[in-house]
Parts: structure tokens; C-alpha cells; sequence
């Protein structure tokens, strides 16, 4: 478990500038100098494996191509940069302590080890994940893992676009539509939240065929916030009349082109009865496949600067905003500020439209 110092560095004498302030067209400018494959943050808890996945076997992850073994002992997870049968007495690097190992931290069911200066690690850099029990335990019909042959900031750029779903999804979520709707899309330095309300929006399929659902229109009110550091998105869905959908969507960097999603879907606010609670979560396979259909050859045409202007609609916000952030932080980093303005651990339900029950 937790082993480091509980320390939170001093922040820089400079002041934090909220880069959505820039003029419209230097906003533009970084919006269109998008080169995801070449931001690397640091300092961040990354949820590596679900929590039933790491046994005292060890298995193998990676962060950015920075390999972590996982194992337990005497029950606790541990995760070193050597298999253990392997390391070096002196094995150590940047991101690890004197033995060799990474912080590591099991909360919402998953194994979070810190990627980064290991002084700075601590508990509230972990984020709030409001609909997932923090002791864990849900059951595994509930969770998975797929993976993106692209780069992770690309994988969330897509999510973040709400309104994709209705024409790359629409054999689950519903198509376009609906007889109104609206997009907000709220910031910090370490998060994005967008928000999306449709008013008599066609009913998901997945909810009429499974859900128990008989009307032809749902109001849907639907949530993606993502966490910049941790590659982590929430996604929550509130479907009247039909059931919450309550999804935890980590984008983990194994490499600058490949990313690990272990998911969660917690449907235990559905009826035992309802298949939607056994079927939603398996949904996530055949929608993966159908993001990376569309992200993977996307992700080399990012790779290297270029004189581009990518073309947005003015449901694109967010996404361009989640460009910025991630840039703006990127460049924080580069110079020696690796401090959190923002408490990414502050409870979010409030913000995502959820009803603890």
C-alpha cells in the first residue's frame, strides 16, 4: 500500500494563467499545433489493473513504456520497476524509492500507482470516483479491458465529444434525435467536464431491447469529466425513464501509440431481473471497437508537427478545450511545476449530476 512521504510541493512564485483566457486566435493557434504523442505528465496516480487481476503472481504493466510489475504481499499490493526475481539490490530510478519500488494505493476496485517523483505522491492526487465503492468488490460481469491502437490523449480527445456517439454508437446509445439540446463544458487546471441534456431524444436500443424501456423518446442528461494527469474519464448517464449508466473509463499510455482501458461499469442500481445490468457492461467491447475504428487511423496523423487547421463543429468545445488543458499542463511541467492547483479528489457528484444513494 501507501509508502511515501505525504507531501504536497510549494507551488512556483509565478502565477497559475488559465490558458482558456488567451485571445481566440492564439487559442486557435495551439488547438491546431495538437501533437498528443509527444505529452507525457507526470506526477499522477494511474490505475494500472483491477485489483482482482494483481494476485502473488506478478503481472507486467507500463506507463508511458515505463514498466511496473504487480504483485501482492501478504495480501498488499506492491509494484516495483523489476520483475522480483529479477531486481537489482540498487535498482532504482527517478520514479521509484530506495527498493526499487512505486507508491501504490488500491481504492474503486483498482491498483493506482504513482507515475512520477515518488516525494510527491499522496492520497488526494487520487480522483474522485463517486458511483465506484472505494473498498472495491464489484463483480466482474462488471468489468473488462480493451485496448486502442492510438495514442491515449487521442482515445479521451473522442470520448470527451458526446455527441459522437449518436452517429459512431447509435447502434446502442440512440442516434441524433431529439427535439433539443444542450452542451456546457466547465474546466480547472487538472480537469474537463462536459455536460450534455437532450430533450425527447430517441431511446438507446440497448435500453429498449434489454432495459425494459417502452417509450420511443428518453430525457438524458449525459456527464464525461476526465481527469488530465491520470488519463481517466467518468462517464455518467442519468436516462428517463431507464437506468443510470455509470461508467469508469481509464486510458492508460502503455506507449505513446497504445493504450490499456481496464473499465467499470457499475450497473448494481439495476433490478437483478433487468438483463440491461448484465449486458450494458459487455457493451463496452463492441463500442471499443468501434472508437478504435475510427481513433486508430487517426493517431499516426498526429504524430509530428504540421501546418494543419483541423475542422470543428460548435459542439467541438470541449474537445478543443481538453487540447489546450493538456498542452498548458504539458508545458507546466516542462518548467520544474509539477504542483496540483486544483483537488482533483474533491467529491464530483454534485458536479456530474449524481444522487449518492
Amino acid at each position: 500500500m501507501l509508502d511515501v512521504k505525504h507531501t504536497h510541493p510549494a507551488g512556483p512564485e509565478d502565477p497559475y494563467v488559465d490558458p482558456m483566457t488567451a485571445d481566440p486566435q492564439a487559442f486557435a493557434a495551439k488547438v491546431n499545433a495538437w501533437v498528443p504523442h509527444d505529452i507525457m505528465l507526470k506526477d499522477a496516480w494511474f490505475p494500472l489493473a483491477h485489483s482482482f487481476a494483481v494476485t502473488a503472481k506478478p503481472v507486467r504493466r507500463a506507463v508511458y513504456s515505463q514498466p511496473f510489475f504487480l504483485w501482492r504481499e501478504g495480501g498488499l499490493a506492491v509494484a516495483a520497476e523489476f520483475h522480483p526475481t529479477e531486481a537489482p539490490a540498487d535498482g532504482k530510478s527517478a520514479y521509484t524509492n530506495s527498493a526499487g519500488r512505486y507508491p501504490v494505493i488500491e481504492k474503486y476496485g483498482y491498483i493506482w500507482c504513482w507515475f512520477g517523483n515518488p516525494a510527491n505522491a499522496a492520497p488526494e492526487h487520487v480522483p474522485s470516483l463517486p458511483y465506484l465503492p472505494e473498498e472495491g468488490g464489484l463483480p466482474l460481469h462488471m468489468l473488462g479491458t480493451v485496448r486502442f491502437d492510438c495514442t491515449a490523449p487521442l482515445s479521451l480527445e473522442n470520448l470527451i465529444d458526446l455527441t459522437h456517439a449518436d452517429f459512431l454508437h447509435a447502434d446502442v446509445v440512440g442516434d441524433e434525435k431529439m427535439d433539443k439540446e444542450t452542451v456546457e463544458v466547465f474546466h480547472d487546471s487538472e480537469t474537463i467536464t462536459m455536460v450534455r441534456t437532450c430533450v425527447n431524444k430517441s431511446v438507446a436500443p440497448i435500453m429498449k431491447l434489454f432495459g425494459g424501456v417502452r417509450s420511443d423518446v428518453q430525457q438524458v442528461r449525459q456527464v464525461i469529466r476526465i481527469y488530465l494527469r491520470s488519463h481517466a474519464a467518468i462517464a455518467y448517464g442519468r436516462f428517463s425513464p431507464g437506468d443510470n449508466v455509470q461508467l469508469f473509463h481509464p486510458c492508460v499510455p502503455e506507449t505513446r501509440d497504445r493504450t490499456r482501458l481496464d473499465y467499470t461499469m457499475n450497473t448494481s442500481n439495476v433490478k437483478k431481473t433487468n438483463l440491461f445490468r448484465y449486458l450494458m457492461p459487455k457493451a463496452s467491447y463492441k463500442v471499443s471497437r468501434q472508437d478504435s475504428y475510427m481513433t486508430s487511423p487517426q493517431s499516426p496523423r498526429y504524430m509530428q508537427p504540421e501546418r494543419r487547421k483541423d475542422l470543428h463543429s460548435p459542439l467541438d468545445e470541449a474537445g478543443q478545450k481538453y487540447r489546450v488543458l493538456m498542452m498548458a499542463l504539458a508545458e507546466r511541467q516542462a518548467r520544474g511545476d509539477f504542483t496540483y492547483r486544483d483537488n482533483v479528489s474533491a467529491d464530483c457528484s454534485e458536479m456530474i449530476g449524481y444522487h449518492k444513494p
